[in-house]
């Protein structure tokens, strides 16, 4: 018995993954069900846990204790966005884009990719994508060659990936990997993974330290964008490092953001304070 269960577990993996290899964040394909990139990049979403402040407030009840010692849920419903077109709109796990939400001013950048395909993830909203040709432009001169990785994604296509890592691996391996529908940065059109010109290192922890990452930490607030999920913040944003997503959201934004805030997260609380 035992071993006809061994034996049907591989089978169904084989079947389910298209192979037995472990899963790892960059060895997820960007898109198994449409299978339409030419390119070997992988791209997942990694779901957000809550900013700082919000984590002080609320330990107890994430932690599937009230405040008061009564039982609640480990986990909230996420607040819809009450401004998605907002160039410093919030999203992450705890901040959710309306169902209906599509940018209405989606373009395609004129900058190179790591795959020549017209297609959906090649766009951003028009502000973004102008400020990253002057950024790649920019970058250029100063011998930096950036190519884009992925851009925009619709929700009906983050709804169809999450559901498909979900009927592989369980929604509770999922939720490591894969953002949920609405929560994922790249459905405002503002998001996008970039990496160097030889695109070895897309999506991937080798492309922290080299020198387009150390030039885009050091100047893509000078073009509107910030490193989204910089180093040593996980407890605040829910993401490891990850020096090749990059947000727009205004140079005035970004110029404060990267300066006194370092993170959406704490920038946004700050701000609603006020």
């Amino acid at each position: 018995m035992r071993n006809t269960l061994i034996t049907f577990s591989l089978a169904l993996a084989m079947i389910i993954g298209g192979c037995s290899q472990e899963i790892s964040t960059e060895q997820i394909q960007d898109d198994p069900i449409q299978a339409v990139d030419k390119e070997k990049v992988k791209e997942v979403d990694k779901p957000n846990e809550q900013s700082k402040s919000v984590v002080k407030e609320d330990v107890g009840r994430n932690s599937g204790q009230a405040q008061n010692g009564e039982s609640e849920p480990a986990v909230k419903s996420p607040v819809v966005v009450a401004e998605p077109e907002s160039l410093t709109a919030l999203v992450n796990k705890h901040h959710q884009l309306p169902n209906t939400y599509k940018p209405a001013d989606l373009v395609y950048p004129n900058v190179s990719f790591t795959f020549s395909d017209r297609i959906e993830k090649r766009m951003l909203r028009q502000p973004a994508a102008e400020a990253l040709e002057e950024m790649f432009q920019e970058a250029k001169k100063n011998g930096i060659y950036l190519l884009g990785v992925s851009a925009y994604r619709s929700h009906e296509r983050q709804k169809a990936l999450f559901a498909y890592y979900s009927k592989r691996d369980g929604e509770e391996k999922a939720l490591t990997y894969s953002a949920l529908p609405g929560t994922s940065e790249h459905e405002t059109g503002l998001a996008i993974d970039v990496t160097g010109g030889d695109g070895t290192c897309a999506v991937s922890d080798c492309f922290g330290g080299t020198k387009e990452a150390n030039w885009l930490k050091a100047h893509a607030a000078e073009y509107g964008f910030i490193v989204r999920y910089p180093e040593g913040k996980e407890y605040i944003t829910g993401y490891k490092y990850e020096p090749w997503h990059l947000r727009y959201v205004g140079k005035q934004a970004a110029s404060v953001i990267s300066s006194d805030y370092e993170t959406l997260e704490v920038y946004s609380n700050q701000v609603n304070a006020f």
